[in-house]
């Protein structure tokens, strides 16, 4: 099973929710991300299942309005919710990412409660930043409790500087989901590609996850995204066959 991170379509889903939730069923994705759980959760919950599509997550700032995220969350229909940014000033040293892990900690306590799972997804800054030598997302892993995953955003880490297999290897089981991405991965403004046409060894990063669930995302790309999304799973399909 594959899904999409619908941050992809945000704009189409503006337009039309349904026209483009039927789309992305369409190209053949089973399961989606939502990032927006505040915004009609129990309407886009509806759409969802019209098409025969499963809200496997949600980003979203849970540790800003926590009891509302989780609110949402379970009113869209999932039992995921993943932090999708933090500020980089708060992986800048050791004692920064110590209270960032502890944040997210107490934060996954008060969801465990409602049988959510918490989660944490990368950028750019948390592979770059080194801490005492390490990367500043290696050195979160460790602070995090057990309960605490991570989706790791393969793209973002390429661009931090990281050899992705080898950082997954590292990071085991703690990866629950994979961002799977491509492009030319030189910099943070550089538009994507469909996974498959880009820079990243794909296989090699799959193949060092299985376990984790695997979510197109495409933030932005030259070509037509639905285009970029229906070639995105073809190749994933066939890497996988």
């Amino acid at each position: 099973m594959l899904g999409v991170q619908l941050y992809s379509v945000r704009d189409r889903l503006a337009a039309d929710r349904d026209a483009t939730l039927r789309r992305v069923a369409e190209l053949g994705y089973q399961a989606v991300e939502w990032f927006n759980p505040t915004d009609d959760p129990a309407d886009l919950r509806t759409l969802a299942a019209r098409h025969g599509l499963t809200v496997w997550s949600t980003h979203a700032p849970l540790l800003d309005d926590t009891d509302a995220i989780l609110d949402a969350a379970t009113t869209v229909g999932t039992d995921t919710v993943v932090v999708p940014w933090l500020d980089p000033d708060r992986f800048a040293d050791r004692a920064a990412v110590e209270q960032t892990a502890q944040r997210l900690n107490d934060a996954a306590k008060r969801a465990a409660e409602r049988g959510i799972a918490v989660g944490y997804h990368n950028h750019w800054f948390e592979p770059a930043q080194q801490v005492d030598g390490r990367p500043a997302l290696e050195v979160l892993a460790g602070a995090l409790d057990d309960e605490v995953f991570l989706e790791v955003d393969v793209y973002w880490a390429t661009v931090g500087g990281l050899d992705v297999p080898a950082l997954l290897g590292r990071l085991g089981e703690r990866v629950r989901y994979l961002h799977v991405k491509d492009g030319p991965a030189t910099t943070p403004e550089a538009a994507m590609t469909a996974v498959g046409a880009g820079t990243l060894d794909i296989p090699a990063i799959l193949a060092a996850a299985p376990q984790a669930r695997r979510i197109v995302e495409l933030d932005r790309c030259d070509t037509d995204m639905f285009a970029a999304l229906a070639d995105s799973i073809g190749y994933l399909r066939e890497v996988a066959s």
